[in-house]
């Protein structure tokens, strides 16, 4: 270049500096073609992600996080029609059927993954179901069975994936379900998921109990506030609700499922080794803010 003259010597350095700075170091990778700090320590471990729907799905987000930080990931649908959609939106994954209203699907799955993987290092449990089909009732009128079901597929489930797999599970793995932000708000539309929902948590305290009799594996729960998904669509005037808590976040923004599936990636790795039988709450701060003046103000208007 002009008015800049380099001897031999220098070029050698700089040269010798450009190669050094290609080799790769501890805790960095490269994946999608690029370099990054692999803060989480969790490449070429396979996790196991139960409750893709779709792309809006919280399970999606979880899945897509951990295979950008070089893990292995295999996913758990509800049907084989399930497995068929959401083979579209993740043609290279490796996708399983399983039903867990049937121990024996379970069963069979753990079976299934054992011959094809050996071990596990954790589970992601993204799974829960209402029947709204009734449209919104009181609470008092909620049928046994519409209860009962809930507590089955999006509390129970955790409990017998957990007991299925405890063998296939690395000594040290880590099992992450996502919740809510608070049990103990009574939003209307809700209903009597937040009381099963108050039941998962409770179950992440006695399944880490549990399981820590004979292994480190520790359970924990991401409690997310309201997020756009096409499961919670289906609840009846969840969408007036979601606008409201946007505004009720500190920074005026909803929370997205990225930012969730951030949290469990955490809580999946070694980094969060020191958190067991928790649930951490993902909200922006909307729990503390519900006196926001803003808010306040609109309400007050006549």
């Amino acid at each position: 270049m002009d008015g800049l003259q380099t001897t031999d010597e220098e070029v050698s350095r700089v040269s010798l500096a450009l190669h050094l700075m290609q080799i790769e170091q501890p805790g960095i990778g490269r994946y999608n073609g690029k370099s990054h700090m692999e803060f989480l320590d969790i490449a070429d471990k396979t996790f196991l992600v139960f409750g893709v729907a779709n792309k809006k799905s919280v399970a999606f987000s979880v899945g897509e996080v951990l295979s950008e930080a070089g893990a292995n990931v295999i996913y758990s649908v509800q049907s084989e029609e399930a497995r068929e959609s959401v083979s579209r939106i993740l043609p290279d994954a490796d996708i399983f059927a399983c039903d867990v209203e049937r121990e024996q699907d379970i069963d069979e799955l753990a079976d299934g993954i054992a011959q094809k993987y050996g071990k596990l290092d954790g589970i992601v449990h993204s799974i829960a179901f209402a029947n709204y089909e009734e449209g919104l009732k009181p609470f008092h009128e909620t049928k046994k069975k519409n209860f009962l079901q809930a507590v089955d597929i999006s509390c129970y489930s955790l409990i017998a994936i957990a007991n299925a797999f405890k063998e296939l599970l690395d000594n040290n793995a880590s099992v992450v379900t996502i919740s809510i932000s608070t049990t103990k708000t009574a939003a209307e539309p809700y209903g009597f998921m937040a009381p099963v929902k108050a039941a998962l948590d409770s179950t992440v305290c006695f399944l880490a109990k549990s399981f820590s009799s004979f292994s480190k594996i520790r359970f924990n729960s991401v409690n997310a506030g309201l997020l756009k998904t096409s499961a919670s669509a289906g609840i009846p005037g969840y969408l007036d609700y979601y606008m409201f808590a946007e505004e009720l976040t500190l920074r005026k923004k909803a929370l997205s499922t990225r930012e969730v599936a951030n949290a469990a990636a955490f809580l999946l790795s070694p980094r969060s080794s020191g958190i067991n039988a928790q649930g951490i709450i993902v909200d922006a701060g909307m729990s503390i803010n519900y006196f926001d003046k803003d808010i306040i103000k609109k309400s007050l208007r006549t």
